[in-house]
């Protein structure tokens, strides 16, 4: 009986929300706003809310309650109570492979939508605007998939870290040195001091920590910086938002003169605050609007030795965590976004210094986000591309980014 219940509080939700917040946040005020639902019950809804969004594009001409069914069906990979009681046929097969699943849907009844490849690749229609070596199918399955949670474990941390999850009955895979993976509805703020000892943060966007890495060192001898031994080395965060990439910055570039900026006051006002709970207390912050070239700021340096450039996107990396975006999604944005970040990239180029080293990333799977804009900035400057690498999350239960590094070589 609670399973219809379910599926009709999951419906009336979908039907008011329009997408302009997270799903998260409206479905935070709903539940407050109505108290009747328990924390089993809220759990229950938001899951059937968040499979309705899963299927993204794709069959978008049928009822609410029956692409909710499917999205649960597709999204599952062990038996479901909700199933069970309205989908039985459908519940003994939820461990079958994605194209097995559509095609049992096909079959028992009769959806439209053509063959389960055409569903499939309609999810995530915008197959022809994507970056060189995303695989278009394999993709567009993950959006069924939910992303692990990851943690980033901080320098001198590990042991402790390790055995407080395990105190706790916290099951985690290490996938690298200092990296864990762990399933994503794992509460952890309990059990670890987040910021402190463990940064939360994707396993895609750790990856950019190789490419950090070589900046002293590999990338010094080959000429990129040209620095001292023993020189802080001067870096600039343009786009800090949250501050991930600066926390990562300041743990594998540990003689470092860190500048970050965004252009929300409140946004540093918040990277304040997670600075101190790790422990960061040297470093210079300030307001810029990088979009316009004519948007006064004072900054700490005229010029650095590493700027991080993880610039505004679509964000279309990372919304099997967000799947209402790509239901919502206007490809306008691709060329808005585009328009946006080269701006940013061309107010931000002049204070490098000579052979300093710039890092673009975005966390898009759009070549007009990456690709297109790596092109900009080594037609537009005398920027010299070193690498350029596409991070396919999609495969890992993780985000997909993407990542390039160019050296000044005016």
């Amino acid at each position: 009986m609670h399973s219809h219940s379910y599926l009709n509080s999951a419906v009336k939700i979908i039907n008011d929300y329009a997408g302009e917040e997270p799903l998260s946040a409206f479905l935070k005020k709903y539940f407050l706003a109505n108290k009747k639902f328990g924390s089993r019950d809220r759990k229950q809804v938001a899951h059937l809310c968040y499979c309705f969004f899963r299927l993204g594009k794709a069959l978008t001409g049928i009822p609410v309650e029956d692409r909710i069914l499917i999205g649960l069906f597709l999204s599952s990979s062990e038996s479901n109570n909700i199933l069970q009681e309205i989908k039985p046929e459908w519940n003994s097969q939820v461990e079958a492979p994605i194209s097995e699943k559509l095609s049992i849907i096909h079959a028992r009844s009769g959806q439209s939508g053509g063959n389960s490849s055409s569903v499939i690749n309609h999810v995530f229609p915008w197959s022809g605007q994507l970056s060189e070596g995303v695989d278009h199918e394999k993709f567009c399955e993950s959006f069924f998939v939910q992303p692990n949670l990851y943690l980033r474990i901080r320098p001198g941390h590990d042991q402790a870290v390790k055995d407080k999850l395990v105190s706790a009955g916290i099951g985690f895979i290490e996938i690298q040195p200092g990296c864990l993976s762990l399933p994503n509805a794992t509460r952890i703020e309990s059990i670890i001091d987040l910021d402190r000892e463990a940064v939360v943060q994707d396993l895609s966007s750790q990856q950019i920590g190789k490419y950090l890495h070589l900046l002293p060192d590999s990338y010094r001898n080959a000429q990129c910086l040209p620095m001292t031994i023993g020189v802080p080395i001067a870096a600039w965060d343009c786009c800090a938002g949250s501050g991930g990439k600066s926390l990562l910055l300041h743990d594998v570039l540990p003689n470092l003169d860190l500048t970050v900026s965004d252009v929300r006051e409140s946004i540093l006002a918040n990277l304040k605050k997670r600075f101190a709970n790790a422990g960061i207390t040297k470093y210079h912050s300030f307001i810029a609007d990088l979009t316009n070239s004519h948007s006064p700021f004072t900054i700490h340096h005229s010029q650095f030795d590493l700027i991080i450039c993880d610039a505004p996107c679509t964000g279309s990396g990372t919304w099997s965590r967000t799947p209402e975006q790509v239901y919502f999604f206007d490809e306008k944005k691709i060329h808005q976004y585009a328009s946006l970040q080269r701006r940013i990239v061309t107010n931000v180029i002049p204070h490098l210094k000579p052979g300093g080293i710039l890092v673009y990333i975005t966390c898009s799977v759009f070549k007009n986000e990456n690709e297109r804009v790596v092109h900009f900035i080594q037609q537009q400057s005398h920027m010299h591309l070193i690498e350029m690498k596409l991070l396919s999350g999609y495969e890992n239960r993780a985000d997909t980014m993407f990542v390039s590094i160019f050296r000044n070589d005016l």
